[in-house]
């Protein structure tokens, strides 16, 4: 597997191409049969996804979540942002010491996924609306300019429960499979697998994030070539649902009982 960062996209403004603008810069690095990755910012962004803190009435709620971080940070929390957090959201699975949450499209993450760098002009930069659908749109632009089967996977950044760091993820694709099962298959013993679902975008996203790297030497799209998905069933199942989510259960009936 060769992953190539697709380098020297402009600032990305809404309204542009991004399928074109990455056609016209990848070249040959970009092939028939690859797989693109694109970062979530840059979509946002083209879907014009920014926003400014004061476009947020605050409610009671969210000056009350405002308060309880502010009182175990020990510092002003501003209570707008609290607010652009619920209004994209569906579910707020941790109130203290940080707001996790399930967004409209049932990823879970901290703050609803909303950023606050790399976001000229504005305060917030909110993930795409429905990155599955991003991730059709940029595939169908590349089609028409010429690459055929394509996949596009729209990645993000976050942390894992019981790891330190952050680590890329997909949160958007179009053109494969989330996932690959090897459930019925034999390991080198001849024993046959029984649990082993493979989810092929999250480590393609992560592979990618790689190379794209961080801050503001960041990357975001990369060219991954010479892998292929297999002869095995796939599935577009990636977001668990809350009857077969255990940890999403435990939560909410969990309290925090920390310090600040």
């Amino acid at each position: 597997m060769e992953l190539t960062p697709v380098t020297d996209l402009p600032e990305i403004r809404p309204g542009d191409d991004l399928a074109d603008l990455i056609a016209d810069r990848a070249g040959d690095d970009l092939a028939d049969g690859d797989v693109l990755t694109v970062a979530s910012t840059v979509v946002s962004k083209a879907e014009g996804r920014t926003a400014d803190l004061a476009e947020y009435p605050v409610s009671g709620r969210a000056q009350e979540l405002a308060d309880s971080l502010g009182e175990l940070a020990g510092e002003e929390k501003d209570p707008r942002f609290a607010q652009a957090v619920l209004e994209e959201s569906t579910e707020l699975l941790i109130e203290v010491p940080f707001l996790l949450t399930e967004t409209r499209f049932g990823h879970i993450c901290v703050n609803a996924g909303i950023d606050r760098s790399n976001v000229p002009g504005h305060d917030l930069l909110l993930l795409p609306e429905r990155p599955s659908e991003s991730a059709a749109r940029i595939r169908e632009g590349l089609t028409e300019r010429g690459y055929e089967d394509v996949a596009v996977i729209v990645t993000d950044t976050c942390g894992r429960p019981f790891r330190h760091g952050q680590r890329g993820v997909a949160i958007g694709w179009d053109g494969m499979p989330a996932s690959r099962d090897w459930r019925g298959e034999l390991d080198r013993d001849g024993r046959e697998l029984g649990v082993t679902v493979q989810s092929v975008v999250d480590e393609l996203a992560s592979a990618a994030n790689l190379v794209t790297g961080e801050g503001a030497d960041g990357v975001p799209a990369v060219a991954v070539s010479d892998w292929t998905f297999g002869d095995l069933a796939g599935s577009d199942e990636l977001f668990r649902s809350v009857e077969d989510d255990l940890i999403r259960q435990a939560l909410r009936g969990w309290e925090w009982e920390g310090d600040a």
